[in-house]
């Protein structure tokens, strides 16, 4: 089992991303791209990045906290960290690209999907993941992922770092402490 990816593998699993999304969208529709705090927020400013620089002109952007929508908000402590949800786009009948670092269980993405009903009706709603680790509770499946790991422990996580918040890029499998 692999257990690190360091910088570039990083920076080709992204552009890989970037690629399978805009081969997906037309460059001349609108299509908005909303990252899950704190990493989702991040790539999801990345893929914008970088669909910008493939010709598409049209991407709304925002910026979702899950905090209160989590079904294990009791499991986190007496105070959670609640950071804003900026989303100031028309999301109804847009086609959005929901942004999140890791799919484990899919219990963050059925808390996002909970809380962009708040804001709208997207036209249709993809997901795009850096790294699938499976491990799945609830049916929900990305649509577009960079990396796949099948053969992580489920006592083991995934911890993806980027340079924005962290000072480095690097995927590291490592045993919970």
């Amino acid at each position: 089992m692999r257990t690190v990816y360091d910088v570039s593998d990083v920076r080709r699993t992204v552009e890989t991303m970037i690629d399978r999304i805009a081969a997906a969208f037309p460059a001349s529709s609108p299509l908005n791209i909303i990252g899950i705090r704190t990493r989702g927020e991040i790539l999801a400013e990345r893929l914008a990045q970088g669909l910008a620089s493939r010709g598409f002109g049209h991407v709304g952007r925002g910026v979702l906290d899950i905090t209160l929508y989590r079904d294990d908000l009791s499991e986190i402590g007496p105070n959670p960290v609640v950071r804003p949800t900026e989303i100031d786009i028309d999301i109804d009948a847009v086609p959005l690209l929901l942004v999140d670092d890791v799919l484990f269980t899919g219990r963050s993405i059925r808390a996002a999907l909970d809380a962009l009903s708040d804001f709208g009706r997207a036209g249709a709603i993809r997901l795009a993941v850096l790294v699938d680790r499976g491990g799945r509770e609830l049916p929900i499946q990305a649509d577009f992922v960079g990396l796949t790991l099948g053969d992580i422990p489920r006592d083991y996580r995934v911890n993806v770092r980027l340079s924005e918040t962290d000072g480095r890029d690097e995927i590291l499998v490592e045993p919970r402490t």
